[in-house]
């Protein structure tokens, strides 16, 4: 099974630039999308004829976040938003359920604009781990894909000292995932599978970032173990660029 994410920063941008063509290319079980920025009707042709079931939870706010999930397979059930409201109207939550396993397609918010945002930042963080437990606890395998906005540890980024008091790389934040990962259990797939440095999903547009590979790796395959343990190849493809981020690959021997 090959699960792709990526933060498009755009959909009609993003398939403007050959997305969509590459995406076939790589024949995916599951595709995840975040920051579609766009409606149903909005969509790109090129998406709508691509023979997959395609499901999008947009934001209520036109030209914003929103998400996507796109599959080979019809999933058994698709649950749009995570019931808490302000969350929901940012579309920032999308899970389609295949069995006994959901692929989920997430977009944490940035917290980079201004302290208002890092707050709600924050405030996202504070709900949404009492939802990822209540997931763990279901006894359903889940992969959570999509940009969390968050870089790990040290080797996540390129220039991690001097970002240690900015969003994205604050210790509450690495906090966070620190629990995430060591108390409540989830998996850090792509690390599992690949401990090398310098290995970024997201760049700076700002002087020559990503041509210098000054990057940031915040786009994740965050799993329960069961499904973690089925993971056996991932990359990130940099081979062109659709937005500021890369697409995140695994498979999964299932």
């Amino acid at each position: 099974m090959r699960v792709i994410s990526v933060n498009v920063n755009g959909i009609r941008a993003a398939t403007s630039k050959g997305l969509v063509d590459w995406l076939k290319k790589q024949k995916p079980d599951v595709v995840c999308l975040q920051e579609i920025k766009a409606i149903e009707s909005d969509l790109p042709e090129a998406v709508l004829r691509w023979k997959m079931h395609g499901f999008y939870h947009p934001a209520e706010k036109k030209g914003y976040a929103g998400v996507a999930i796109l599959s080979k397979r019809e999933p058994d059930k698709i649950i749009i938003g995570t019931g808490i409201k302000w969350i929901d109207a940012e579309g920032r939550y999308l899970e389609a359920q295949f069995g006994n396993l959901s692929v989920v397609s997430l977009y944490v918010p940035s917290g980079s604009a201004s302290e208002e945002a890092q707050a709600k930042k924050f405030r996202f963080m504070k709900v949404f781990m009492p939802y990822l437990k209540k997931l763990k606890a279901s006894g359903r395998e889940y992969i959570i894909v999509g940009d969390w906005n968050i870089a790990h540890k040290e080797i996540d980024l390129k220039n991690w000292r001097s970002n240690q008091k900015n969003s994205g790389f604050l210790p509450e934040e690495r906090a966070w995932l620190d629990t995430l990962f060591d108390t409540v259990g989830y998996v850090d797939t792509f690390r599992t599978l690949n401990d090398k440095p310098d290995q970024y999903t997201w760049w700076s547009q700002r002087g020559n970032a990503r041509a210098n590979n000054v990057g940031w790796r915040i786009d994740y395959h965050i799993c329960t173990p069961g499904i973690a343990a089925k993971a056996t190849k991932t990359s990130i493809y940099t081979g062109e660029y659709f937005s500021d981020h890369a697409p995140l690959t695994v498979d999964y021997g299932v």
